[in-house]
């Protein structure tokens, strides 16, 4: 629960300022210091999409970087508009039941006048798109280097529509059955990590692993690039969190706080397990840092600085381990999609219910635990479940994977016509390829 849900009603007006109800004597009216830093978290919000692609390119081989990075860049395009025609009506039209919005906001026509809380409704519309955008980008890492790009862009669509945003209603619509039973989620651990998390899990179990795997080695092959994304996440995650506070408020200043210290510990954590086992990595320090990110999102405005600290390193010890355990899952999730934001996910949204009384947030710890055990358990088995009978239906409509061919050659040119690097001689892009795969 976070300022997300402000109603667009006479009076009284009811906010859920860190998850409490306050009625207000009167209607709220425009703030511009709060559309200002409004419009600023929204362009964070959307600049981490790119950088999700950066990370991910870099993690991939050479011959499948450009397919790698489209699937984040189509991500934009294709829920950008879905999300106008219908995407956000489902999740915050006015006037829904407790599982779905209204269609009273289709086409976002309505929208240019009216206010959420104290920014106008237009910029509240936009900053959730950006969160609709980045949750089925995400996905893409679990299936990469082998998923069709048309059947990965009908999935896309279809799930952005039927899975993210009657979740998005479930737990951030005042309607939404989620958000009355009291669940925490101030950010998106629930709506937005799990849910990509355990679809992108399915997503492997239904395509069946790569060519070769798990005996050849899938190295990244351009670490400075997982570097770049990583920094790039990181500073847009400012928007993400401290922006979903909807206010340049004493919340925001908390999530933004937050959001530095649990990545933070993280990384740190993350680099000392691996030390106990070789050597720290640069692609485990950026690993790390996405992971408390990830953790901290349901957490970030609910938690002090010192449980933040217990946030990150519980979501890092948690994915670190479930990436070890990678392989007894049997599917092969490419770029640890659910280990990384399915499992942190989890973490964060329970330890959320767990320390949410540092900021005298939340109902007494039983109580709160419960909610979060239940607002998991939904999200899991909806979003799972759903992608399953998804994937299904593409199937029906072309086939999901590529061609062994093209797998094995690197799924650039045959999905592109194009090649992320030319050759040095002739500038002209080749096929190129890395050891093991």
């Amino acid at each position: 629960m976070s300022l997300t849900p402000f109603l667009r009603t006479p009076l009284p007006v009811i906010v859920a300022l860190g998850g409490v109800a306050l009625a207000q004597d009167a209607a709220p009216t425009l703030n511009t210091g709060d559309t200002a830093w409004m419009l600023v978290s929204a362009a964070l919000v959307l600049l981490m999409t790119p950088g999700l692609a950066l990370f991910y390119g870099g993690l991939t081989r050479a011959q499948s970087v450009l397919n790698t990075m489209m699937m984040s860049v189509v991500s934009i395009g294709l829920v950008g508009v879905l999300w106008m025609l219908a995407g956000y009506s489902i999740a915050f039209g006015e006037g829904g039941n407790a599982f779905v919005g209204s269609l009273a906001d289709v086409g976002l026509n309505d929208l240019t006048d009216g206010l959420t809380g104290t920014i106008p409704t237009s910029v509240f519309a936009s900053f959730q798109a950006m969160f609709a955008i980045i949750a089925l980008a995400l996905i893409s890492g679990a299936v990469v280097e082998r998923m069709r790009f048309g059947a990965f862009v009908l999935f896309g669509g279809l799930w952005t529509l039927l899975i993210y945003s009657p979740l998005a209603h479930w737990v951030w619509s005042a309607d939404g059955w989620l958000f009355k039973a009291g669940a925490l989620d101030f950010a998106g651990g629930t709506v937005i990590h799990l849910s990509a998390g355990i679809s992108a899990l399915v997503a492997a179990f239904v395509l069946g692993p790569r060519i070769g795997f798990p005996r050849s080695a899938h190295v990244p092959h351009n670490v400075p690039l997982v570097l770049l994304g990583a920094g790039l996440l990181w500073f847009g995650w400012m928007g993400f969190n401290a922006g979903s506070a909807l206010a340049a408020s004493q919340t925001a200043g908390l999530a933004f706080l937050t959001t530095l210290i649990a990545p933070a510990a993280a990384m740190l954590t993350w680099l000392g397990l691996e030390s106990s086992r070789g050597k720290p990595t640069a692609v485990g320090a950026a690993t790390g840092l996405v992971v408390g990110l990830v953790a901290i999102t349901p957490a970030c405005a609910f938690v002090s600085p010192w449980a933040a600290v217990i946030v990150g390193a519980a979501g890092a010890a948690a994915s670190y381990g479930a990436v070890q355990l990678k392989h007894r899952l049997g599917a092969d999730d490419t770029l640890d999609v659910f280990a990384c934001h399915g499992v942190a996910g989890i973490v964060g949204a329970l330890l959320t219910g767990a320390l949410a009384w540092t900021t005298g947030q939340g109902k007494p710890v039983g109580e709160q635990m419960a909610i979060q055990l239940l607002s998991v358990a939904a999200s899991l088995v909806w979003a799972g479940a759903g992608s399953f009978i998804l994937l299904k239906l593409v199937s029906v409509v072309m086939p999901l994977r590529i061609p062994a061919s093209q797998e094995v050659g690197g799924i650039d040119i045959s999905a592109h016509s194009e090649q992320g690097y030319a050759d040095s001689e002739t500038g002209l892009g080749a096929p190129v390829f890395v050891g093991g795969d």
